[in-house]
């Protein structure tokens, strides 16, 4: 059993090493006077999102703990990407996976998983996917990854190239190196916990912001220091937001938090493509649009510096859903509003 476990280690240790880092992108065409923008480009990872790390911590502290063994299933509740990042390490080590999702995943997500080995198992809702994955993973024997649960704690946040550590390395040579404020939104939290902890081991004078979509209790909880919120629905922004505050969700790292409209995100989303082609999923639109209200914030204080935000994955996963206008406004509704807005960005050109 341990030979089969060192083995299956080994494995993914050497696909970390074959993996370059992700870049980090200055947003040159944003023309907001010494306040200068940056996306960190998750999306080029082997398995397209940001969700490559985690699905890695995961598995290798699965491994070491003695969850997972040869044979073991490996089971998961994910909108997407997560699950689709774990079913490549689980097709790597030669386990078998199943991803517990919404039915309303994009199709493109459930491809990917499949084409790795993983199968779908669908419910209505995403308040179903916690209950249902634990229930599939007893039946079947196998093992419960919950990231929602491990995410925080599988993650080496004190450096080891973390993606806190990463960010900070690329912004050396920059004209302002250590950022203002690194802008984020959570899906699970364990991101946020692993950023907001690293600042402060490294006594970094940067502030975290996470931003928070509607129809998640991340926000409220935060603002009124509860943990026992719930919802009665999901995120309509795949990958981020959640109706209840996961265990993985760090209060205490966070500075402060932004709740962004689900119109705002995908007008932002569609704003970065039309305008910088840059083509990024929705909840890189969240992203940006905080990155944006902080810059906004910082001009009106008379203050500079670096903002440094994620770009999760690529918008390629989303041509049937957020990048489709009928869909868009069945779905969101009219982004007209907040597109507006964008439109009267100074861009150098």
């Amino acid at each position: 059993m341990k030979s089969w476990v060192s083995k299956a280690i080994n494995i993914i240790n050497a696909d970390y090493q074959r993996s370059a880092d992700t870049h980090l992108i200055k947003l040159e065409q944003i023309a907001f006077r010494d306040i200068d923008i940056y996306l960190k480009d998750e999306s080029t990872h082997p398995t397209g999102s940001l969700k490559h790390r985690l699905a890695r911590s995961l598995f290798l502290y699965a491994l070491c703990n003695g969850k997972i063994v040869e044979g073991t299933t490996v089971v998961e509740a994910s909108s997407g990407s997560t699950a689709v990042s774990e079913a490549y390490f689980a097709k790597m080590i030669g386990v078998p996976f199943v991803a517990v999702m919404p039915k309303s995943t994009a199709q493109s997500k459930i491809a990917l998983i499949e084409r790795y080995g993983g199968q779908c198992h669908f419910v209505d809702c995403p308040t179903q996917m916690h209950s249902e994955a634990t229930k599939v993973a007893h039946e079947l024997n196998g093992y419960f990854m919950d990231q929602f649960l491990f995410a925080e704690r599988a993650t080496d946040w004190r450096g080891n190239n973390n993606i806190a550590e990463s960010i900070f390395e690329q912004m050396k040579a920059e004209p302002h190196p250590i950022p203002h404020t690194v802008v984020m939104s959570a899906g699970t939290g364990g991101t946020s916990a692993t950023i907001g902890r690293y600042i402060r081991y490294k006594g970094l004078s940067s502030q975290l912001v996470v931003v928070d979509p509607e129809f998640s209790v991340f926000f409220d909880s935060f603002k009124n220091n509860d943990h026992t919120l719930t919802a009665t629905r999901g995120s309509r922004i795949e990958g981020i937001g959640r109706p209840k505050v996961e265990a993985s969700f760090q209060h205490d790292v966070i500075d402060d938090m932004i709740a962004v409209p689900d119109a705002a995100s995908i007008a932002t989303m569609r704003w970065l493509n039309n305008t910088m082609g840059i083509k990024a999923g929705p909840s890189t639109g969240t992203n940006l649009w905080g990155a944006l209200s902080v810059a906004q914030q910082m001009i009106s204080k008379g203050e500079s510096g670096s903002i440094v935000t994620l770009m999760c994955d690529s918008g390629e996963r989303y041509a049937n859903t957020y990048y489709d206008t009928l869909w868009v406004a069945k779905t969101i509704g009219s982004t007209q509003t907040y597109e507006d807005k964008l439109s009267n960005i100074e861009l150098a050109y």
